[in-house]
């Protein structure tokens, strides 16, 4: 008995903490972030200006506006379909429970899992879409509304303390609200059949993409499967998972992954801050399954005839090669990330084949994806949304896109992170692989790189030789050669 009534003590409590977590993160995102009309903005390797040819000294009298007051004028209009066509990946609650628990919501602990997520969709995004892909939807979200999204979080709790209550019988609930309905995507009768049919079939490469991140247990890149991995690593579902952890997490869902549009991409995360160029090369070359056994993608099948996308789409990608995303984690200082960073953090997000950062304030990760000045721009899973089944064909896509950037100091940004990459062929890693080996040559203020490339395989420098490949890759290997010190999941020069 006493048992008993410990377990539903427990029981009591997590639906308590629950609905604490899903009133706290339903709290609307900040909607005015301040841009400068005076500085360039940089996202995910592109460049945008804010100020007005036309109109240069009006705007520079005007200063600072928050970002939803900023007119359509420069590239402001471009930047904002540009950075709302990112897919955002949040909390939820509410969905299937998670493998080994009983959680059906991951407010406060999940924020690095999202963020992995995110970094991921970007790679897709290139690989399938290319990086001038932009959703048509994108400048018709609607801003977050904090007194809408305050009240439904109230709403919950009261609900959740109410079936707490002995002897409460719970209403049927009402199913959740759909998202606001795609408009038709408008155009001319000058369009032809065969542009109507091009971006017909880029919203289903969108529309599909997204469903691989949704939170069931079928979705192939879902947190469901990446809570699976990670207890094959001693992570449990509630446990915090650092930045290095989910890169070896991201790179075992792709590889395991039987989507067969996953076929033509897979993963490589970085050996204590090395990158080995023969290691990425071979990957680049290997076979996946569904090559070996003659089954080509669908996605790379249909190519250029039912999708005629630019050299940026995977139609450009050789039969007998694949797609690399590059994940290298990193501890860029000890307690605090060191200013001399700065610059090398920036020069990273001003790169085209760069996927973005896993980062953020200690213990609230955040997906990084530009700058300006001396602030970077983010995009931030700390928001709880309710569930969707993305396994119904006309699921809403609004709730994974944000309209809101936000932005925060670079002095605020945690040392621990994971930069990504997206290698297309092995042509695209020669030049990554040069721009990279110039952006990390170590000068006389820098002395030490964030990490480094080095010719040859990993094997070759006899790193730890006598541990299982399994040890071998958790999360990094120091090498019995130098002298070193550890620190958590990182290794400092």
């Amino acid at each position: 008995m006493e048992n008993k009534g410990d377990e539903d003590v427990e029981k009591l409590k997590t639906k308590f903490r629950s609905a604490w977590h899903n009133v706290k993160y339903s709290w609307a995102l900040k909607s005015k972030t301040s841009f400068s009309r005076n500085s360039p903005v940089f996202l995910l390797g592109k460049c945008y200006h804010f100020k007005a040819e036309e109109d240069e000294d009006t705007l520079a009298e005007a200063g600072r506006e928050a970002w939803n007051e900023v007119p359509h004028r420069g590239n402001a209009e471009s930047f904002r379909r540009d950075f709302a066509s990112r897919v955002w990946l949040t909390y939820r609650e509410e969905f299937p429970p998670l493998p080994g628990s009983t959680l059906t919501s991951d407010c406060g602990w999940g924020c690095m899992l999202r963020t992995g997520q995110m970094m991921l969709a970007q790679a897709l995004i290139l690989h399938f879409l290319g990086r001038d892909w932009t959703w048509s939807e994108a400048l018709n979200l609607e801003s977050l509304d904090t007194g809408t999204r305050t009240a439904r979080a109230a709403q919950r709790l009261v609900a959740t303390l109410e079936s707490s209550l002995p002897g409460y019988q719970d209403p049927k609930r009402p199913r959740s609200l759909p998202g606001p309905r795609l408009q038709a995507q408008g155009g001319s009768q000058s369009q032809g059949a065969a542009e109507e049919a091009d971006g017909h079939l880029r919203e289903l490469y969108h529309r599909t993409l997204v469903s691989w991140f949704g939170d069931i247990p079928g979705a192939q890149l879902g947190l469901h499967s990446l809570v699976r991995l990670g207890l094959e690593l001693g992570k449990q579902a509630g446990d915090w998972y650092g930045p290095a952890v989910v890169a070896h997490i991201l790179k075992r869902a792709v590889e395991q992954a039987t989507e067969p549009g996953l076929a033509s991409i897979t993963a490589y995360v970085s050996h204590d801050c090395t990158v080995y160029n023969a290691d990425v090369i071979d990957i680049h070359r290997s076979k996946s399954f569904a090559q070996s056994s003659g089954n080509p993608s669908p996605l790379d099948s249909q190519g250029p005839t039912s999708i005629p996308l630019d050299t940026q789409g995977p139609a450009s990608i050789p039969l007998d090669s694949r797609a690399v995303i590059i994940l290298v984690p990193v501890r860029l200082g000890e307690d605090k990330t060191n200013p001399e960073y700065f610059n090398f953090v920036k020069s990273v997000l001003s790169l085209e084949f760069c996927i973005g950062v896993l980062g953020g304030k200690h213990e609230q990760a955040r997906y990084l994806v530009g700058f300006q000045d001396d602030s970077l721009i983010y995009m931030d899973p700390h928001y709880c949304q309710s569930f969707v089944d993305v396994s119904k064909s006309t699921f809403p896509l609004q709730s994974y896109h944000c309209p809101s950037p936000k932005k925060m100091p670079f002095a605020n940004m945690d040392p621990s992170c994971t930069i990504g990459f997206y290698s297309r062929t092995v042509q695209d890693y020669d030049r990554i692989s040069q721009e990279l080996s110039k952006l990390l040559r170590p000068s006389v203020r820098d002395k030490y790189p964030a990490f480094t490339l080095l010719a040859g395989h990993g094997r070759d420098y006899d790193l730890s030789s006598s541990l299982t490949p399994e040890k071998r890759e958790w999360p990094f290997i120091r090498d019995p050669c130098r002298a070193t010190t550890s620190m958590g999941d990182f290794v400092l020069l």
